[in-house]
Protein backbone atom coordinates (compact mmCIF):
# COMPACT_ATOMS: atom_id res chain seq x y z
CA UNK A 1 0.00 0.00 0.00
CA UNK A 2 2.00 2.97 -1.29
CA UNK A 3 0.29 6.22 -0.33
CA UNK A 4 3.35 8.48 -0.76
CA UNK A 5 5.77 8.20 -3.67
CA UNK A 6 9.07 10.09 -3.48
CA UNK A 7 11.16 11.01 -6.54
CA UNK A 8 14.81 12.01 -6.07
CA UNK A 9 16.97 14.33 -8.16
CA UNK A 10 20.43 14.23 -9.66
CA UNK A 11 23.68 12.79 -8.29
CA UNK A 12 22.18 9.76 -6.52
CA UNK A 13 23.77 7.12 -8.74
CA UNK A 14 25.70 5.30 -6.01
CA UNK A 15 22.77 5.13 -3.62
CA UNK A 16 19.54 3.13 -3.67
CA UNK A 17 15.88 3.35 -2.74
CA UNK A 18 16.35 2.22 0.86
CA UNK A 19 19.42 4.41 1.37
CA UNK A 20 17.49 7.48 0.26
CA UNK A 21 14.42 6.55 2.28
CA UNK A 22 16.60 6.45 5.40
CA UNK A 23 17.14 10.21 4.90
CA UNK A 24 13.85 11.22 3.34
CA UNK A 25 11.36 9.43 5.59
CA UNK A 26 12.37 11.00 8.95
CA UNK A 27 12.53 14.45 7.33
CA UNK A 28 9.10 13.91 5.79
CA UNK A 29 7.71 12.95 9.20
CA UNK A 30 9.29 16.03 10.80
CA UNK A 31 7.56 18.29 8.30
CA UNK A 32 4.26 16.55 8.93
CA UNK A 33 4.73 16.94 12.69
CA UNK A 34 5.19 20.72 12.30
CA UNK A 35 1.98 20.82 10.28
CA UNK A 36 0.17 18.53 12.76
CA UNK A 37 -0.45 16.10 9.94
CA UNK A 38 -0.85 12.33 9.92
CA UNK A 39 2.35 10.29 9.83
CA UNK A 40 2.35 7.58 7.15
CA UNK A 41 3.76 4.22 8.10
CA UNK A 42 7.11 3.31 6.53
CA UNK A 43 5.46 0.67 4.35
CA UNK A 44 3.17 3.39 2.91
CA UNK A 45 6.12 5.39 1.53
CA UNK A 46 8.16 4.33 -1.51
CA UNK A 47 11.07 5.82 -3.43
CA UNK A 48 10.97 5.83 -7.22
CA UNK A 49 14.68 5.21 -7.62
CA UNK A 50 16.42 5.71 -10.96
CA UNK A 51 19.92 6.83 -9.94
CA UNK A 52 21.50 3.54 -10.99
CA UNK A 53 20.60 4.31 -14.61
CA UNK A 54 23.29 7.02 -14.50
CA UNK A 55 25.91 4.80 -12.85
CA UNK A 56 28.65 3.77 -15.28
CA UNK A 57 29.63 0.11 -15.37
CA UNK A 58 33.32 0.96 -15.24
CA UNK A 59 35.23 4.20 -14.82
CA UNK A 60 38.35 5.79 -13.39
CA UNK A 61 36.37 7.72 -10.80
CA UNK A 62 38.21 6.51 -7.72
CA UNK A 63 35.20 4.73 -6.26
CA UNK A 64 32.87 7.73 -6.18
CA UNK A 65 30.67 6.60 -9.04
CA UNK A 66 31.74 9.65 -11.04
CA UNK A 67 34.36 9.63 -13.84
CA UNK A 68 37.24 12.05 -13.63
CA UNK A 69 35.99 15.17 -15.39
CA UNK A 70 37.32 18.69 -15.82
CA UNK A 71 36.27 21.86 -17.63
CA UNK A 72 37.45 20.54 -20.98
CA UNK A 73 34.92 17.70 -20.71
CA UNK A 74 31.91 20.01 -20.39
CA UNK A 75 29.87 19.89 -23.59
CA UNK A 76 28.73 23.03 -25.39
CA UNK A 77 25.03 23.71 -25.05
CA UNK A 78 22.99 22.51 -22.11
CA UNK A 79 25.88 21.42 -19.86
CA UNK A 80 27.72 24.72 -20.27
CA UNK A 81 24.54 26.79 -19.94
CA UNK A 82 23.50 25.00 -16.75
CA UNK A 83 26.85 25.61 -15.06
CA UNK A 84 26.84 29.27 -16.07
CA UNK A 85 23.24 29.61 -14.91
CA UNK A 86 24.07 28.09 -11.53
CA UNK A 87 27.05 30.43 -11.25
CA UNK A 88 24.92 33.49 -11.98
CA UNK A 89 22.30 32.41 -9.41
CA UNK A 90 24.90 31.61 -6.75
CA UNK A 91 26.59 35.00 -7.26
CA UNK A 92 23.27 36.78 -6.74
CA UNK A 93 22.74 35.08 -3.37
CA UNK A 94 26.27 34.68 -2.00
CA UNK A 95 28.54 37.73 -1.53
CA UNK A 96 31.56 35.41 -1.41
CA UNK A 97 30.99 34.38 -5.04
CA UNK A 98 32.43 36.55 -7.79
CA UNK A 99 29.80 36.97 -10.48
CA UNK A 100 30.09 36.28 -14.19
CA UNK A 101 31.45 39.05 -16.37
CA UNK A 102 30.74 39.83 -20.00
CA UNK A 103 33.57 37.57 -21.13
CA UNK A 104 31.76 34.52 -19.77
CA UNK A 105 29.32 34.80 -22.64
CA UNK A 106 31.99 33.07 -24.68
CA UNK A 107 31.30 29.34 -24.34
CA UNK A 108 34.89 28.29 -23.76
CA UNK A 109 36.55 25.92 -21.29
CA UNK A 110 37.99 29.04 -19.65
CA UNK A 111 34.51 30.43 -18.89
CA UNK A 112 33.40 27.02 -17.63
CA UNK A 113 36.50 26.76 -15.42
CA UNK A 114 35.77 30.17 -13.94
CA UNK A 115 32.22 29.02 -13.21
CA UNK A 116 33.45 25.84 -11.53
CA UNK A 117 35.99 27.77 -9.46
CA UNK A 118 33.36 30.25 -8.31
CA UNK A 119 30.78 27.57 -7.51
CA UNK A 120 33.29 25.58 -5.47
CA UNK A 121 33.60 28.59 -3.12
CA UNK A 122 29.89 29.16 -2.77
CA UNK A 123 27.88 28.05 0.24
CA UNK A 124 25.40 26.41 -2.10
CA UNK A 125 27.91 24.06 -3.73
CA UNK A 126 30.28 23.76 -0.75
CA UNK A 127 31.86 20.33 -0.56
CA UNK A 128 31.14 19.38 -4.17
CA UNK A 129 34.12 18.62 -6.36
CA UNK A 130 34.35 19.97 -9.89
CA UNK A 131 33.65 16.55 -11.35
CA UNK A 132 30.49 16.18 -9.26
CA UNK A 133 29.21 19.53 -10.49
CA UNK A 134 29.99 18.56 -14.07
CA UNK A 135 28.42 15.14 -13.61
CA UNK A 136 25.26 16.77 -12.23
CA UNK A 137 24.93 19.01 -15.29
CA UNK A 138 25.61 15.98 -17.48
CA UNK A 139 22.78 13.97 -15.92
CA UNK A 140 20.34 16.75 -16.78
CA UNK A 141 21.67 16.90 -20.33
CA UNK A 142 21.46 13.13 -20.75
CA UNK A 143 17.88 13.01 -19.47
CA UNK A 144 16.77 15.54 -22.08
CA UNK A 145 18.83 14.25 -25.01
CA UNK A 146 18.71 10.44 -24.66
CA UNK A 147 15.12 9.27 -25.32
CA UNK A 148 15.69 5.68 -24.17
CA UNK A 149 17.19 6.83 -20.86
CA UNK A 150 14.36 9.31 -20.38
CA UNK A 151 11.80 6.54 -20.88
CA UNK A 152 13.58 4.18 -18.48
CA UNK A 153 13.72 6.86 -15.78
CA UNK A 154 10.00 7.57 -16.14
CA UNK A 155 9.24 3.85 -16.07
CA UNK A 156 10.73 3.63 -12.58
CA UNK A 157 8.14 6.13 -11.37
CA UNK A 158 5.35 4.45 -13.31
CA UNK A 159 6.09 1.14 -11.62
CA UNK A 160 6.16 2.73 -8.16
CA UNK A 161 2.78 4.45 -8.35
CA UNK A 162 -0.10 2.20 -7.25
CA UNK A 163 -3.86 2.47 -6.95
CA UNK A 164 -3.33 3.55 -3.32
CA UNK A 165 -0.98 6.43 -4.13
CA UNK A 166 -2.29 9.81 -2.98
CA UNK A 167 0.71 12.12 -3.30
CA UNK A 168 3.96 12.33 -5.27
CA UNK A 169 6.75 14.36 -3.67
CA UNK A 170 9.52 15.16 -6.15
CA UNK A 171 12.82 17.02 -5.82
CA UNK A 172 15.05 18.74 -8.37
CA UNK A 173 15.28 16.77 -11.65
CA UNK A 174 12.73 14.41 -10.09
CA UNK A 175 10.13 17.16 -10.54
CA UNK A 176 10.70 17.00 -14.29
CA UNK A 177 10.39 13.21 -14.18
CA UNK A 178 7.19 13.47 -12.15
CA UNK A 179 5.61 16.10 -14.40
CA UNK A 180 6.34 14.27 -17.64
CA UNK A 181 5.27 10.90 -16.25
CA UNK A 182 2.01 12.31 -14.91
CA UNK A 183 1.27 13.91 -18.27
CA UNK A 184 1.85 10.52 -19.91
CA UNK A 185 -0.66 8.76 -17.63
CA UNK A 186 -4.04 10.52 -17.84
CA UNK A 187 -5.68 7.29 -16.64
CA UNK A 188 -4.34 7.89 -13.14
CA UNK A 189 -6.52 10.08 -10.95
CA UNK A 190 -6.78 12.13 -7.77
CA UNK A 191 -3.06 12.64 -7.16
CA UNK A 192 -1.42 15.53 -5.35
CA UNK A 193 1.93 16.73 -6.71
CA UNK A 194 4.49 18.44 -4.48
CA UNK A 195 7.58 19.81 -6.21
CA UNK A 196 10.65 20.84 -4.20
CA UNK A 197 13.52 22.91 -5.61
CA UNK A 198 12.08 22.49 -9.09
CA UNK A 199 13.75 23.74 -12.30
CA UNK A 200 10.56 23.09 -14.32
CA UNK A 201 9.94 26.75 -15.21
CA UNK A 202 13.53 27.63 -16.12
CA UNK A 203 13.21 28.91 -19.70
CA UNK A 204 15.22 27.34 -22.49
CA UNK A 205 17.26 25.06 -20.22
CA UNK A 206 14.31 23.01 -18.92
CA UNK A 207 10.86 24.44 -19.66
CA UNK A 208 11.26 24.44 -23.43
CA UNK A 209 12.59 20.87 -23.41
CA UNK A 210 9.60 19.33 -21.63
CA UNK A 211 7.49 16.59 -23.17
CA UNK A 212 4.73 17.30 -23.97
CA UNK A 213 6.13 20.47 -25.47
CA UNK A 214 4.82 23.54 -23.61
CA UNK A 215 4.06 25.69 -26.67
CA UNK A 216 1.69 27.44 -26.91
CA UNK A 217 0.71 26.49 -23.32
CA UNK A 218 2.08 23.84 -20.94
CA UNK A 219 -0.22 20.92 -20.26
CA UNK A 220 -1.69 20.45 -16.81
CA UNK A 221 -0.97 16.83 -15.76
CA UNK A 222 -4.44 15.26 -15.88
CA UNK A 223 -4.12 13.05 -12.75
CA UNK A 224 -3.18 16.01 -10.54
CA UNK A 225 -5.94 17.58 -8.44
CA UNK A 226 -3.57 19.81 -6.45
CA UNK A 227 -0.03 21.00 -7.17
CA UNK A 228 2.12 22.64 -4.50
CA UNK A 229 5.53 24.01 -5.40
CA UNK A 230 8.10 24.93 -2.75
CA UNK A 231 11.39 26.71 -3.42
CA UNK A 232 14.14 28.30 -1.37
CA UNK A 233 14.98 31.86 -2.40
CA UNK A 234 18.67 30.91 -2.63
CA UNK A 235 18.19 27.62 -4.49
CA UNK A 236 20.44 27.91 -7.54
CA UNK A 237 18.83 24.88 -9.22
CA UNK A 238 15.32 26.32 -8.97
CA UNK A 239 16.40 29.34 -11.01
CA UNK A 240 12.73 30.28 -11.51
CA UNK A 241 11.17 30.10 -8.05
CA UNK A 242 7.47 30.11 -8.87
CA UNK A 243 5.68 27.75 -11.25
CA UNK A 244 2.23 29.35 -11.38
CA UNK A 245 3.20 31.92 -14.05
CA UNK A 246 4.34 29.10 -16.35
CA UNK A 247 1.88 26.30 -15.48
CA UNK A 248 -1.21 28.19 -14.37
CA UNK A 249 -2.81 29.73 -11.32
CA UNK A 250 -3.81 26.30 -9.99
CA UNK A 251 -0.22 25.83 -8.80
CA UNK A 252 0.29 26.99 -5.20
CA UNK A 253 3.79 28.43 -4.76
CA UNK A 254 5.60 28.82 -1.43
CA UNK A 255 9.03 30.28 -0.67
CA UNK A 256 11.00 28.82 2.26
CA UNK A 257 14.40 29.24 3.87
CA UNK A 258 16.55 26.10 4.02
CA UNK A 259 19.76 27.55 5.41
CA UNK A 260 23.12 27.31 3.61
CA UNK A 261 22.27 24.05 1.80
CA UNK A 262 19.39 25.62 -0.07
CA UNK A 263 18.83 22.75 -2.51
CA UNK A 264 19.15 19.90 0.01
CA UNK A 265 15.97 17.83 0.06
CA UNK A 266 15.96 17.35 3.84
CA UNK A 267 15.23 20.96 4.86
CA UNK A 268 12.67 21.07 2.09
CA UNK A 269 10.94 18.05 3.63
CA UNK A 270 11.12 19.37 7.18
CA UNK A 271 9.52 22.69 6.19
CA UNK A 272 6.07 23.31 7.62
CA UNK A 273 4.84 24.21 4.11
CA UNK A 274 5.83 20.80 2.78
CA UNK A 275 4.30 19.04 5.76
CA UNK A 276 1.05 20.93 5.31
CA UNK A 277 0.90 20.02 1.61
CA UNK A 278 1.51 16.32 2.31
CA UNK A 279 -0.96 16.37 5.19
CA UNK A 280 -3.59 17.88 2.93
CA UNK A 281 -3.10 15.08 0.45
CA UNK A 282 -3.31 12.35 3.09
CA UNK A 283 -6.38 13.65 4.86
CA UNK A 284 -8.62 14.27 1.84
Amino acid sequence: MTRVVLVHGIAQQVKGAETLLADWYPALCDGLALASGPRPEPYEVAMAFYGDLFRPAGHRGLGLGVPELDASDVEEGLETDLLLGWWHAAAQQDPQVTGPEATTRLRTPYAVQRALNALSHSAFFAGLSERLMIASARQVRRYFTEPDLRARVQDRLTRTVTADTEVIVAHSLGTVVAYETLCAHPEWSDLHLITLGSPLAVPRLVFDRLLPQPAPHPRWPAPVTRWTNIADRADAVALTKTLAPAFGARVTDHLVHNGPQAHDVRPYLTARETGAAVAGALTV
